[in-house]
């Protein structure tokens, strides 16, 4: 099972093949045409490389991966996701016209519509505590699995960090033809840049402040392992204290699983809230009467947190942004309790 599902209550063939691997006018970048003949090969984030006859042309990709193939102006021929594709953060500024859609739910693929794209390569996540990539996780339905049996898959690995997960599918978009030196994506790099050197000066100013990552649900308080949370790993790197809670879940060791009776186990400055589910999830969260026994919670010290879908130079610059207007505005008395 993926993070957010424990986290979460639970055009023809020939039109496409036109269209692959083109970059559209919302997206940065270039497609070079050069040496599209010759042997391929790519180190994964698992360690994993493969080598190919030929340079793929053909790409189906998870969501999050085809948001970052996307960025860098490689454009898959199909994408499956998790949820509904008009959800995905990661996924809304890009123009999806002709690009199959082979799933919107999790663990469920059309595998026979795939096939029909007679793909090369497939695109998606490698999650280190499960050695699987998106899409092939225990619980994903088996004929869904089958997928992998059309082409090759790689990834970049979730956990480290998110700036090397884009750098990661930075080197495969490269690898496969795209121009990541372009303007467009220079300026992405630069406006991140400058957003994490405002974030580590917004975070040294409040020097002290704790943090706690949660995804609440009607039934529990999910509380993130940054170990597995890349960006979680990335926001302490810049300055922003996360607290690592002491008994994750053995089986699914992204979360510690909290009943609400134990909701104020940790007592942070400020709470992450997990935002693929937001606003809905903190309103399940103010129903419980000892939602407000967490100190932030009833200071009202609550932050929306990107939780695993950070892909893009775009979308993290974006997020540091926010993120750091929002702790700017805490009570500065607070971490010196």
């Amino acid at each position: 099972m993926r993070p957010n599902r424990i986290s979460l209550p639970v055009l023809a063939i020939a039109a496409l093949a036109a269209l692959a691997l083109v970059a559209c006018g919302s997206e940065a970048g270039g497609v070079s045409e050069a040496d599209g003949d010759a042997a391929w090969s790519f180190t994964d984030g698992s360690g994993k490389t493969v080598e190919l006859d030929a340079r793929p042309q053909r790409i189906i990709a998870h969501a999050t991966a085809a948001a970052s193939l996307l960025s860098f102006g490689i454009r898959p021929v199909g994408i499956y996701a998790d949820t509904p594709i008009e959800d995905d953060p990661g996924l809304e500024r890009f123009d999806l016209e002709g690009i199959e859609i082979l799933g919107e739910t999790w663990g469920e693929i059309d595998v026979a519509k795939a096939a029909e794209l007679q793909p090369d390569l497939i695109v998606a996540d490698y999650w280190p505590p499960e050695d699987a990539y998106s899409g092939f996780e225990e619980g994903v339905k088996e004929k869904s699995k089958k997928l992998a049996e059309l082409a090759p898959v790689v990834g970049a690995a979730q956990g480290e960090s998110v700036v090397k997960l884009i750098e990661t599918y930075e080197r495969l978009a490269e690898s496969l033809g795209a121009d990541t030196d372009s303007p467009e994506i220079a300026a992405e790099k630069e406006r991140f840049e400058k957003a994490v050197e405002n974030f580590e000066k917004v975070t040294a100013e409040k020097r002290g402040i704790t943090a706690l990552a949660v995804s609440p649900t009607p039934d529990l308080l999910y509380v993130a392992v940054p170990e597995h949370a890349p960006e979680l790993l990335d926001f302490t790197r810049w300055g922003l204290e996360v607290i690592v809670p002491d008994d994750p879940d053995q089986k699914l060791p992204y979360w510690e699983n909290l009943s609400w009776e134990n909701a104020d186990k940790y007592q942070p400055d400020l709470l992450l809230i997990d935002d693929r589910n937001y606003p809905d999830n903190l309103r399940d969260a103010e129903k419980q009467p000892t939602w407000e026994s967490i100190r932030a919670a009833k200071e009202g010290a609550i932050v929306p947190w990107p939780g695993y879908w950070l892909h893009t130079y775009a979308d993290l610059a974006e997020q540091l942004e926010r993120m750091a207007k929002e702790i700017e505005k805490l009570d500065p008395s607070l971490g010196d309790e």
